[in-house]
């Protein structure tokens, strides 16, 4: 069980910032405050979500004695900055992806994790629904065989007008790239998680659809979908993907594809994959995250429906309602959080993570800066060209 004194604060008021803290109150933690960009929207934010306090700066959350963990749920650009000092402050983080900036930044936040012995996880919550962890499970089983190759995509249409405007399609606010760094490390991540296999090798072609967008008076919020479009103040250069296709190498020699899209109209954010092992198959799909779908070769094929009592113990863990009661998006940050925090209880240092750790966003970054490369270059690029 979670040990319920546990305190954190979440740092950021946009879209997943009220994301984080109800998955935190729903893991049994306590929410001391959040932190938004200024004084009024911390205080703004507080308010709607019921929370005690809106701090009014960073430096307030790191004297903050009575704050164990901080959330980070803020522009990319402000990670390594924020991590670092929360890691510093002798306080457990829990960053949003991607981790940093750059693999420098990234490889210099495991060291300071490793050297503070404090928990220090990014939050993929996509492992947490519970048939992920049922595919990583048979993935490992003797009914799997070799992995042999893998499909998949994350897509999604919040980004396909060119009246559509948000800081990360900024390559100075969210990083040189944006579809594959801001949904497609969430499928990478997922797919070596449930394979227990490492990319090695990539190979990119990418496009920005929209090379000039129409910044409107604000910044619409992530997700906003309202289809309205402000008054347009000036045209802007944008750089950053808005679709792509990655190739992968794996390093026990399977191959993949992964197509990544923030401009498919109709696809809110939907997340597929299709693993293919010497012995069987499977597929899963975001939209319906309940079945698991199991390819035979001489018998008919399965379709497996998220009940606990028929799932392995990883899954059934995470899985907190019955058969036919549907779990989903915010139930992974649940039990994200119930994961990480019971990791904090226990205290014990040998214990392996059971979730996204630095050293996942570190690899990440590196996959990302080497899928940037192969774009560039039109070419295979290891993953090891790009490490330092």
């Amino acid at each position: 069980m979670t040990n319920r004194t546990l305190t954190s604060a979440v740092v950021g008021t946009g879209f997943i910032g009220p994301v984080h803290v109800e998955g935190l109150r729903r893991a049994g933690i306590v929410v001391a405050g959040i932190l938004g960009s200024t004084p009024e929207k911390s205080r703004l934010a507080a308010g709607q979500l019921g929370l005690p306090r809106g701090y009014t700066s960073f430096d307030e959350i790191l004297s903050d004695k009575s704050v164990d963990a901080v959330h980070l749920t803020t522009p990319n650009r402000f990670h390594y900055e924020q991590a670092a000092a929360v890691l510093q402050a002798g306080k457990h983080v829990v960053c949003e992806k991607p981790l940093a900036m750059n693999s420098r930044e990234s490889a210099t936040l495991v060291r300071l994790a490793a050297e503070s012995g404090k928990v220090a996880a990014v939050a993929y919550n996509i492992r947490f629904y519970p048939l992920c962890h049922e595919a990583a499970s048979r993935c490992q089983s003797g009914d799997w065989g070799d992995t042999l190759h893998v499909t998949g995509s994350y897509v999604q249409d919040w980004l396909l007008r060119k009246t559509d405007f948000n800081w990360r399609v900024l390559a100075d606010e969210g990083g040189e790239l944006r579809a594959v760094a801001d949904i497609g490390t969430h499928w990478l991540d997922l797919i070596q998680f449930i394979t227990g296999r490492h990319v090695v090798a990539v190979c990119a072609d990418l496009r920005t659809v929209h090379q000039t967008r129409l910044r409107p008076g604000g910044s619409v919020e992530t997700f906003s979908g309202n289809g309205q479009t402000a008054a347009i103040t000036e045209p802007v250069a944008i750089s950053t993907d808005d679709c792509g296709c990655v190739m992968l190498r794996f390093d026990n020699g399977a191959n993949g594809c992964l197509w990544v899209s923030q401009t498919t109209a109709g696809r809110k954010n939907c997340v597929r994959f299709e693993i293919a092992g010497s012995k069987q198959a499977l597929g899963w799909n975001s939209e319906s995250p309940n079945e698991l779908w199991i390819g035979h070769r001489d018998r008919p094929n399965e379709s497996l429906i998220r009940d606990p009592s028929l799932l392995s113990d990883s899954a059934r863990a995470i899985a907190n309602y019955p058969g036919g009661h549907n779990e989903g998006f915010p139930d992974t940050f649940k039990q994200l959080f119930r994961t990480i925090y019971g990791h904090i209880a226990a205290a014990d240092v040998t214990r392996v993570p059971a979730f996204p750790t630095f050293a996942d966003g570190h690899r990440e970054i590196l996959l990302c800066e080497a899928v940037l490369k192969s774009h560039r270059e039109q070419r295979w690029i290891n993953v090891t060209e790009v490490a330092s």
